[in-house]
């Protein structure tokens, strides 16, 4: 495989990822956990499919304590924070809130060793919080009601995890992309634990929402996660992460376009400030070429 074909197979999954707030959304009231547990285990089938001929691909799950601890703990962390945050909150809201992991991608490596914080990256991160302020501030009901905070924390918090998970997984490139099916299936075990600890089974209640979750598991949380290994560890890093920044604006788009947002001056402000401030860090990403 190319560096070029790498590149262009990291750029689905972000496409992909665009689509995860609408499909969760259209779901409709599956507990978060539930949700979780079935589309990571559909997520794990995707990838135990391309094992079929390639007997050795099992191998790939013989990795070190670390390897799973960062798999699992930032794919079942992330997701169920982010399912908990589509509950609880405004999709779009949320989302974009959410949205903040591309900008604190380019914050976190920027801190790694031989790599510096500069101006630009100071100013990208103050209109990324200047776009999240403005979700609260410029809100039409002048305020988010008491019981959507809890939504709201759990989409800031992970876009920290899945920023960390991003970046701890530039380390391990001698991870095999076969082993990302293992982390689907420990993170739906490990859902489907929590699910039956905490929260009460509510199964789809039409062929839509049976469709949306089928939708999560092939995609955004099946093929999305594979694409993005491949595009991390064979294409460009940089050209991945500047693009990333076209997710929250995407999403956005797609929610409204599905009917589960209304447009707004004060989402699209918003928006355009997560997404420039984003751009605006990762300047120097747009010097690399494919």
């Amino acid at each position: 495989m190319t560096h070029h074909t790498a590149t262009l197979i990291g750029l689905t999954a972000i496409l992909m990822w665009s689509l995860l707030a609408v499909l969760t959304v259209a779901t409709g009231t599956i507990p978060a956990f539930q949700l979780a547990a079935m589309t990571f285990a559909i997520g794990a089938l995707i990838g135990a499919l391309t094992w079929i001929g390639r007997g050795d691909a099992v191998r790939a799950l013989r990795q070190r304590p670390v390897v799973w601890l960062i798999g699992v703990g930032g794919l079942f962390g992330y997701h169920a924070l982010y399912f908990l945050a589509l509950r609880f909150a405004p999709p779009a809201e949320a989302g974009l809130l959410n949205y903040l992991w591309p900008l604190l991608i380019v914050l976190f490596s920027s801190l790694l060793p031989g790599e510096r914080l500069l101006a630009h990256h100071v100013i990208g991160a103050v209109l990324g919080l200047a776009g999240t302020v403005l979700l609260f501030l410029g809100n039409e009901r002048s305020g988010f009601a008491p019981g959507q905070l809890p939504g709201f924390a759990a989409a800031f918090v992970a876009a920290f995890v899945w920023a960390t998970y991003s970046v701890l997984s530039r380390r391990l490139k001698s991870v095999p992309t076969d082993a990302v099916a293992g982390f689907c299936l420990a993170t739906s075990l490990l859902a489907a634990l929590a699910h039956r600890l905490v929260e009460i089974t509510v199964w789809p209640a039409t062929p839509t929402q049976w469709l949306a979750v089928i939708g999560l598991g092939v995609g955004p949380v099946g093929a999305a996660f594979y694409a993005w290994d491949i595009g991390m560890k064979r294409g460009d890093i940089r050209v991945l992460g500047a693009a990333s920044y076209a997710t929250p604006l995407l999403s956005t788009g797609f929610l409204m376009l599905a009917g589960f947002a209304r447009p707004s001056l004060t989402i699209a402000l918003a928006a355009l400030l997560i997404a420039g401030g984003g751009l605006v860090a990762a300047k120097d990403m747009f010097r690399m070429r494919l």
